[in-house]
């Protein structure tokens, strides 16, 4: 039977304001965006804390539920660590059953209660992982039934031990996720074993190719992003826009979406124009950098939804900060939206900083992540790895006049904004 533990009855759970939010992509075979796992740190904590500080589990559970979970995973699935007590505890329920998956820590005592308690969960409609899995792990053939997908932790563990553990684990039939994949050739090996799921940060880290040439599409966007730079008349930016059709629609079908707040339908692209401004319009097409044409609306980028996270993050941060200077708003969004362009691209960022017109302490921060935009960059990386957030967070809070929770909040904010933007892709 679940335990009477609640939030009101008990003390050990902390407020909000001492943890942080980590939040990590799960990429299916196609490095499609299906899910998130949601990772909280106690402030203070070592980075091993991350996974395992789940006293934070209930407090961030409780505020997640205020702040909607919808606005923390959008339309993903948000996979959560949970232990024996959360598990066997009545605040599990303020997780919505069709929004999260239960991610059940090796470290629980397989027992019959908590068998009977998953098998419980499992019928009101909860999903299941089972995490770090290895041969011969406690308990596995006992919760088998009730769990959706198997995960392997791949780091460090050599190829054929790998190889093996896979071949054994994929007779029970599950989906399998290889957390922790960090580079391209990570992702290359565990697809050619047959792997469902993948998470770690692979897709943002750079592959240069010798010779790379930007795409027609790419090099559109940039020249309209520098005739707005040089501050070329409406007429010849909408010009720019009409030679590329593709461009147009996705410009319209952006200024129409909720996020916009328009009560009536765009139809032209004067009006468009018009109406998002010319630092609206220098944003949109940033973000449309990272979109795909060739691939469905449905299939999200986490290329694109990292990328303008980060720079709504940024952006508010700044706010936050300098309520009314807007511009230093803009750079730190650029500096945000910009850090990934060399992934994107596939080209070192000096080379694309040459063809791209920008202000001195945005190139000193993509460069070498210096001065106050490089901080605050460094710390949204260190989020969304949610590793090394103590030696870096305490000195860029006090600079920007941030509490702990008031980050929290500005994170989910981004997240929304971001969530927002990709899904009109």
């Amino acid at each position: 039977m679940p335990s009477d533990l609640s939030f009101d009855a008990a003390p050990q759970l902390s407020r909000v304001e001492e943890f942080f939010l980590a939040r990590q992509p799960i990429l299916d075979r196609n490095q499609a965006l299906i899910a998130y796992e949601l990772l909280f740190r106690r402030a203070g904590g070592k980075a091993a804390d991350v996974t395992n500080d789940l006293s934070a589990t209930a407090s961030v559970i409780a505020h997640a539920s205020e702040l909607g979970m919808e606005n923390v995973i959008g339309n993903s699935l948000g996979f959560l660590n949970v232990d024996t007590v959360v598990l066997m505890s009545d605040f599990i329920k303020f997780l919505p059953n069709k929004k999260v998956m239960l991610e059940l820590l090796e470290t629980i005592e397989v027992t019959p209660a908590v068998v009977a308690r998953v098998a419980e969960l499992s019928k009101a409609g909860y999903k299941f992982a089972l995490d770090d899995v290895v041969e011969d792990s406690p308990g596995l053939q006992q919760l088998l039934p009730y769990v959706s997908v198997i995960k392997i932790d791949i780091f460090d563990m050599p190829r054929d031990t790998l190889s093996a553990l896979y071949k054994r684990l994929k007779t029970a039939g599950k989906p399998m996720l290889a957390e922790k994949v960090e580079t391209r050739e990570d992702f290359e090996f565990c697809l050619s074993l047959g792997f469902d799921y993948f998470q770690g940060y692979y897709f943002a880290r750079p592959v240069i190719m010798a010779g790379k040439k930007l795409a027609p599409s790419q090099v559109a966007l940039i020249e309209i992003m520098a005739q707005i730079d040089s501050d070329a008349d409406n007429v010849d930016l909408e010009r720019s826009i009409k030679r590329d059709a593709a461009l147009g629609l996705t410009l319209l079908r952006l200024v129409n979406t909720p996020a916009m707040g328009m009560v009536r339908r765009i139809e032209s692209l004067g009006q468009a124009l018009t109406i998002l401004g010319r630092r609206q319009l220098y944003r949109w097409l940033q973000i449309m950098l990272y979109t795909e044409p060739d691939k469905s609306r449905h299939t999200i980028s986490p290329l694109l939804l990292l990328a303008s996270s980060r720079g709504k993050l940024l952006e508010l941060m700044t706010l936050k900060h300098n309520p009314r200077r807007s511009d230093l708003a803009d750079k730190a969004f650029t500096v945000g939206i910009m850090s990934l362009m060399d992934t994107l691209f596939s080209l070192p960022m000096e080379n694309i900083l040459e063809k791209m017109s920008v202000a001195d302490e945005v190139r000193v921060a993509l460069l070498g992540r210096e001065g106050l935009y490089g901080d605050m960059l460094k710390l949204s990386e260190y989020l969304e790895r949610g590793q090394d957030y103590d030696a870096l967070a305490a000195p860029i809070l006090e600079k920007l006049a941030l509490s702990s929770e008031e980050l929290y909040e500005l994170q989910v904010a981004a997240f929304e904004w971001s969530d927002s933007i990709a899904y009109t892709n």
